[in-house]
């Protein structure tokens, strides 16, 4: 059962390879508790029977990856592919979506990570919900630590330093994934508030 409460249960399902990408998912974490969520982090590389069920009785679930050769890492597409169960039984069905993702350059090919998670969201009949903040640090008056900084819109983005381990996540990126996490539990709050309306 999902929430039956107007208090929203998401869960962050995220691969981290270095550290980097999981200092994100408990910045997208702390977002979403900030908004009054209930949440869960999920490793899906150690994913459990019992985390899968946690899982599938989210409101919303936030996909989390490190970009590798330009798109998520090994680990998570074998998660993904695991979804399969979840699209044959529609069990995802109308839940909310929403994703972040590293790379040691400011680009790195991010974008096609993040539409990667999106595909798999729209294969699992998932509602995605982009970053919803105006790109950063693109006037001669912004700044590095502007939100959004790499001015990325269907997920949040982020790019730490390859040689550097995870506390050389910038700031910014941290205060952008928890912008995400903040706004995916406003939003999960808002359906699973419809939801009851609607019975």
């Amino acid at each position: 059962m999902r929430s039956t409460t107007n208090i929203p249960v998401i869960s962050i399902a995220y691969h981290t390879g270095y550290g980097h990408t999981g200092v994100l998912a408990e910045a997208v974490r702390d977002g979403a508790v900030r908004a009054g969520a209930v949440t869960h982090l999920i490793k899906v590389d150690e994913i459990t029977h019992e985390q899968w069920s946690i899982l599938d009785s989210s409101d919303a679930i936030i996909f989390g990856s490190p970009t590798y050769m330009g798109t998520a890492s090994g680990a998570f597409h074998a998660f993904g592919e695991a979804t399969s169960k979840r699209f044959i039984s529609g069990q995802w069905h109308d839940k909310i979506a929403g994703g972040f993702t590293n790379s040691g350059s400011k680009s790195g090919d991010k974008l096609h990570t993040l539409q990667f998670f999106t595909v798999l969201a729209a294969q699992l009949g998932m509602v995605w919900v982009p970053l919803g903040l105006p790109p950063g640090w693109n006037t001669s008056q912004g700044s590095e630590n502007d939100l959004n900084r790499l001015g990325f819109s269907l997920g949040a983005a982020a790019q730490s330093p390859a040689d550097l381990g995870a506390d050389a996540v910038h700031k910014a990126d941290i205060a952008t994934a928890e912008h995400l996490g903040h706004r995916i539990a406003h939003i999960a709050a808002t359906f699973v508030a419809g939801r009851t309306v609607a019975g």
